[in-house]
């Protein structure tokens, strides 16, 4: 049970960090370049969801596949 929690919150933080670099992605037609834009997402914690909810839901799926 413990597992799937950590999948369902790990999904939540990719979604949330994915849906974020998206809609910061509205910088680059108003002018602003790949690298501002990599240089602004950088400073961004809420960036930093995407990866870490991948981590938390491969760490569900991969590290512990056969308990219940």
């Amino acid at each position: 049970m413990g597992y799937i929690v950590m999948f369902l919150i790990g999904f939540g933080l990719a979604v949330s960090g994915g849906v974020t670099l998206i809609a910061y992605m509205n910088f680059l037609p108003a002018g602003v370049s790949w690298l501002e834009y990599l240089i602004f997402i950088k400073d961004r914690i809420e960036c930093y969801f995407l990866p870490v909810g991948i981590f938390l839901m491969a760490l569900a799926l991969y590290r512990f596949p056969n308990n219940p």
